[in-house]
């Protein structure tokens, strides 16, 4: 079995020798930001964007990454010739870095980056997938952090409730999934999804960006009643493009099938993937 390569700090290591040490603040308080891209035969998928959003969350984040973007990107050509892993997953993590006292954030952050292989969906998955709602409001929620808690904490609940993911909501306005956007589709044909205190995917920025549709997007606040009445909904995701949740709570999003609306955009979305 072969053994893939990472990337650590400076250097090019084989993911069994690649650790840091038990100082890092991603370790004593969970403290650090990633982002997650993906590649299709070969070629990375909005890179660019995705670079230019783990800039940000490190800056937010008061995080330092000692490389340029063109230094990153350099790092992410030569790990992905050294795997040979034309369908993949590429992670890049910062974490908080070393901290004697486990609390004050040091000058100095390890950047990781990681590949390994990733099963890419041919179509539109039909099936779809059902969601149960939950009052939450993540904290740091413009930054793609490394805090999961919450989700991982709501999966009894989830199990419970027959779903497949949480669908979080705040105040009673709907907001995302832990690991992907969400949107709907009214029944006057608008395609809304939240505009404030959620994560901008790169998937939904790039569906909000596309040109000469016939499609009106829209950010803005909703309610879960609105979800409830909407004649489709679906989620976007780096790894799932676009996936129509068919169930809510248990009820049925329109007919409870993926809607044509949810199909064209995902069409749309394939041309500009290439």
């Amino acid at each position: 079995m072969s053994v893939n390569t990472v990337f650590l700090n400076h250097a090019f290591v084989e993911e069994t020798q690649a650790s840091l040490l038990v100082t890092d603040l991603s370790i004593q308080r969970g403290y650090g930001i990633f982002d997650f891209f993906k590649t299709i035969n070969g070629k990375p998928v909005f890179l660019d964007d995705h670079i230019a959003r783990f800039y940000n969350s490190a800056k937010k984040m008061h995080l330092q990454i000692s490389q340029t973007p063109a230094e990153l990107k350099g790092i992410i050509a030569e790990l992905m010739q050294r795997n040979n892993l034309p369908d993949s997953g590429i992670k890049m993590t910062l974490t908080g870095g070393y901290s004697g006292d486990a609390y004050t954030l040091p000058t100095a952050q390890n950047l990781i980056i990681t590949q390994t292989a990733l099963s890419i969906p041919k179509g539109l998955q039909e099936q779809g997938t059902t969601l149960v709602t939950y009052p939450y409001q993540r904290q740091l929620a413009e930054m793609k952090t490394l805090d999961y808690s919450m989700a991982i904490w709501l999966q009894p609940f989830i199990k419970e409730h027959h779903a497949d993911e949480v669908l979080y909501q705040y105040d009673s306005f709907i907001k995302e999934t832990p690991r992907a956007n969400f949107f709907i589709v009214t029944t006057e044909g608008e395609v809304v999804t939240a505009k404030d205190n959620i994560l901008a995917g790169v998937i939904r920025k790039n569906i909000l960006n596309l040109e000469d549709t016939v499609f009106q997007l829209t950010e803005r606040e909703f309610s879960l009643e609105e979800l409830y009445n909407a004649s489709e909904a679906f989620i976007t995701s780096t790894t799932k493009n676009i996936l129509p949740v068919l169930k809510v709570d248990g009820k049925e999003i329109g007919d409870g099938k993926a809607g044509k609306v949810t199909a064209q955009l995902y069409d749309l979305l394939l041309e500009k993937i290439g």
